[in-house]
């Protein structure tokens, strides 16, 4: 199970504030958390600060890395910055790169990196012709990127396919759709990966923790095995360390157990 930590993001109110006065401490206390809660990559992604990105990537990667070995996860709208990003971490690990998808443009620019860097990917299921609406587009357009991908030597175990999930309030056969999706892509294409922006589910809904962890089990029986999510959401991952072990995905419960020693159920 792959999770990348969500939270280096200034999107959020709370990033933003401490990249703008360059508060090193607390940059690094989120992910040494996020850490310490269970995530295998940390997202860093200052995609919104326009016209200071070069400058703002580099001193996160630099302060982050100043206390963990943690692999990265580098996510830009900007094909420059992640060539920055990728440039500035430390050896040991694969890197990932989020993300490309099927649209001409942003597959040219990205995918040259993925192949520079030896790159783990996101990748999108959209094309050119816009976001998917049925299990059956989304299968189409995954098809389309696996194979392009392995005709330049990437493997399908470094690809983490994103089936786009779209809020249940704006359709109530959005998350049936990405269900299904999952099942057919994993029927096809066996050693793939899945990861997602989960909490998209539940947008402009009443009770958005319920539906986004029961979203979690959904779509884990169905083959998801890598989620984009705050990993200090002890209710969350409290629900993937259950659903692993209930899928016969954790041997002998040793994750679960080890949750279990650490309070997060109580």
């Amino acid at each position: 199970m792959l999770i990348i930590g969500e939270l280096i993001n200034t999107s959020r109110k709370v990033i933003r504030e401490a990249v703008e006065t360059r508060n090193a401490e607390y940059i690094q206390q989120v992910a040494k958390d996020q850490e310490a809660c269970g995530a295998t990559y940390l997202d860093v992604n200052c995609g919104n600060m326009v016209g200071q990105e070069h400058e703002i990537m580099t001193w996160l990667i630099e302060t982050i890395q100043q206390v963990t070995d943690m692999p990265l996860c580098i996510d830009s709208p900007d094909e420059t910055v992640l060539r920055l990003g990728l440039s500035l971490l430390k050896p040991g690990y694969k890197p990932m790169i989020n993300s490309l998808n099927a649209e001409e443009k942003r597959y040219n620019a990205v995918f040259p990196l993925v192949k520079e860097f030896n790159a783990k990917i996101v990748a999108l299921c959209i094309d050119d012709n816009g976001m998917p609406a049925t299990a059956e587009d989304r299968l189409r357009i995954a098809t389309a990127l696996i194979h392009k991908m392995e005709k330049e030597g990437v493997v399908q175990d470094d690809i983490y396919l994103d089936p786009l999930i779209k809020p249940l309030s704006t359709n109530d056969k959005y998350g049936i759709e990405v269900l299904n999706a999952i099942k057919l892509i994993k029927r096809d294409f066996p050693a793939v990966h899945f990861t997602c922006g989960l909490s998209n589910i539940s947008y402009g809904l009443p009770n958005r923790a319920v539906l986004n962890r029961l979203f979690v089990v959904q779509t884990m029986t169905m083959g998801m095995d890598g989620y984009i999510l705050n990993p200090t959401d002890k209710n969350m991952m409290g629900m993937v360390y259950a659903s692993q072990a209930l899928l016969g995905n954790d041997k002998y419960c040793n994750k679960y157990l080890k949750a279990h020693r650490k309070g997060l159920y109580a």
